[in-house]
């Protein structure tokens, strides 16, 4: 298999909003991808127990999957101020600081007005506790890869753009034939210092049908992969082995 190149990183520091680009990360062995999904949005009552935090389904939240007009809200987060911004339409709409009942509250109230009818009840910010991420998967969801040549294939198969960002992973790759990642599980993947025990396939849901620009749902990528491949699965799940610096740019190789 030859070797591929990272293009871009990303994480999503509040589960379901827009993601935040990066110049680069700094990867722990056995931690999940920093400050990813450290935030969510709680859809009325979930019974999550800060002291004792467990997996939840991602309808417990403001999500993609069901809530798609949250992709016309571009957000922005400051890890040091922990102030976490909204914008609508190109205007700010709210900002408060995730780390006080005020700022919470304050970001709570916009998207109960925002969302309507959607919202299930009481909507709530919850920050995950240490060790804890809002992620999927609490067994594999520890850093997420896309080829994009696999993106570039659906496109084909579909007929139309297939943005990357509809997959909401953390590092996208390129260099790779279109769906040779899918069969890497048990593999170990090498950036520089960095190596990636390759866990798990992902599997696409409604949420990637979500226009990430328009916020309209206008393509079923779900039925495009079913009916193009046989399976609904595109990226995968990584757990760090051997942390370290990584950037756009680096190369990416099957270890031996």
């Amino acid at each position: 298999m030859p070797s591929a190149r990272l293009v871009t990183i990303q994480r999503f520091p509040v589960k379901g909003f827009s993601p935040e680009p990066m110049e680069a990360v700094e990867l722990e062995a056995d931690r999940f991808f920093p400050a990813d999904r450290l935030y969510a949005v709680e859809n009325g009552p979930s019974g999550f127990d800060p002291a004792a935090p467990a997996y939840l389904k991602k309808t417990a939240f403001l999500v993609l999957m069901r809530n798609a007009r949250i992709a016309a809200l571009k957000t922005r987060f400051d890890h040091e101020s922990r102030v976490f911004s909204l914008t609508l339409d190109g205007k700010p709409a709210v900002q408060g600081d995730l780390s006080t009942t005020e700022g919470r509250t304050r970001v709570e109230d916009f998207l109960t007005s925002y969302m309507g009818t959607e919202a299930q009840g009481t909507l709530r910010v919850l920050e995950a506790p240490a060790g804890h991420h809002f992620t999927d998967s609490l067994k594999s969801g520890f850093v997420s890869l896309l080829n994009l040549a696999s993106v570039r294939d659906l496109e084909g198969k579909m007929g139309f753009a297939v943005d990357p960002l509809r997959f909401r992973m953390n590092l996208h790759l390129d260099g790779w034939e279109p769906g040779s990642e899918l069969d890497l599980a048990g593999r170990t993947l090498e950036i520089g210092d960095v190596r990636l025990e390759v866990l798990k396939r992902t599997e696409r849901c409604a949420a990637t049908s979500v226009n990430p620009v328009t916020a309209e749902r206008d393509l079923n990528v779900v039925k495009g992969l079913q009916q193009s491949y046989g399976h609904v699965d595109c990226g995968i799940y990584a757990k760090v082995v051997s942390g370290g610096r990584i950037a756009p740019g680096d190369e990416v190789r099957l270890a031996a």
